[in-house]
């Protein structure tokens, strides 16, 4: 049987080494290697190695506070911001919902594992707790993507916003689950693997480690097939439903998605706090969380963390500036101030810097 000159050329490609590339090593983009490596390969570069580098080492240069009250309450807050930063950049549907649906993921892991409420939290195992914890806030925002897809604007964020006032209302006046006004406290961080995770160093990496997972996941959906369905989504529903996609469903999925990431944060900052109350899920949070995704920037998935940074900074130092209730004023001028100057944030700021100072200088 002769053997065709492409399969021939095929055996022979895959029998030869890999090639090298200029600084010595092996270059994977154009081999026969596995999709993680090749992706890893290809979006992976000197900057990421040294950010992630410097991230590991921070908390053992750091003082506690700045290990535990800033870069990990940085990071619980990103993944939040980081799921409404996937549907108002990717699929243009604004929810200020998703601190509302992270509360609900906090109220759970406190009614199923441990707090001081005895008589209300059952004391199930922690891995217990925070599975079902995550699959309830995951049910209940897809239950607010399905009725918020029928709207589009405002009228999305009208219906968002209802949905967390009457939730922060239903906690609050409900003692029987919710315990009322009080909430559930004493909910922190279990111990396994001789970790106590609730201090500043451990919960630091665990916050690293889940805020990591999450960015890396975002950036590998907006890039696939579904991701692209998204885009295609917001910026012409019309002519993706002529094409065939079924559009609800696409922008449904994005919620369940987002849910699911507002759930982890969720019941990750219920453990940074120990507590869960009415007051943690009222309006203020709620905007917050739109503060921090848009004052970091929307069109990618690093601007959630950068904003989320930038927010801690402020409400730790600026009352060294400001009386505490005065607060909100500084955070309203400096969202208004990045907003003016770039609507698209400190990813746009940054944009614009690297695009001046990296573009040839023209010939006159």
């Amino acid at each position: 049987m002769m053997i065709s000159h492409r399969a021939q050329a095929f055996a022979d490609a895959k029998q030869s080494p890999a090639p090298v590339s200029t600084d010595g090593l092996p270059d994977y983009s154009d081999q026969d290697a596995p999709g993680w490596l090749k992706w890893m390969w290809q979006r992976v570069g000197a900057r990421h190695v040294l950010i992630l580098l410097a991230l590991i080492i921070y908390p053992f240069v750091a003082s506690p506070f700045f290990t535990f009250q800033v870069a990990a309450q940085s990071l619980v807050l990103g993944i939040i911001a980081l799921s409404l930063t996937f549907l108002g950049g990717y699929g243009g549907m604004v929810s200020l919902a998703q601190w509302t649906i992270a509360g609900a993921a906090g109220y759970a892991v406190s009614i199923f594992g441990f707090s001081s409420v005895g008589e209300i939290s059952l004391n199930w195992p922690w891995w217990l707790a925070v599975i079902l914890a995550i699959s309830i806030a995951t049910l209940f925002g897809t239950l607010i993507g399905w009725l918020a897809v029928r709207t589009e604007g405002i009228y999305t964020i009208m219906i968002t916003l209802a949905v967390g006032v009457a939730f922060y209302y239903l906690t609050l006046q409900n003692h029987t689950i919710f315990h009322g006004f009080q909430g559930f406290s004493k909910v922190a961080a279990p111990k396994f693997w001789g970790v106590d995770w609730q201090s500043p160093v451990p919960f630091y990496f665990m916050s690293l480690v889940f805020s990591l997972a999450a960015y890396f996941w975002v950036k590998y959906l907006i890039r696939s097939p579904y991701g692209i369905a998204l885009q295609g989504v917001r910026d012409n529903p019309r002519r993706m439903n002529s094409l065939g996609f079924n559009v609800s469903a696409i922008r449904v999925m994005a919620y369940v998605i987002a849910s699911f990431l507002a759930g982890v944060g969720g019941v990750l900052i219920t453990w940074y706090n120990s507590l869960i109350t009415p007051s943690t899920i009222n309006t203020g949070p709620m905007i917050a969380v739109l503060i921090i995704a848009v004052m970091g920037g929307m069109s990618h998935p690093i601007g959630a963390f950068i904003g989320a940074l930038i927010y801690v900074l402020l409400q730790n130092f600026a009352i060294d500036l400001v009386d505490r209730e005065r607060f909100n004023l500084v955070i309203g001028g400096v969202f208004l101030a990045i907003v003016l100057f770039s609507p698209d944030g400190l990813i746009g700021i940054w944009k614009k810097l690297r695009a001046r100072f990296t573009q040839p200088p023209q010939r006159w």
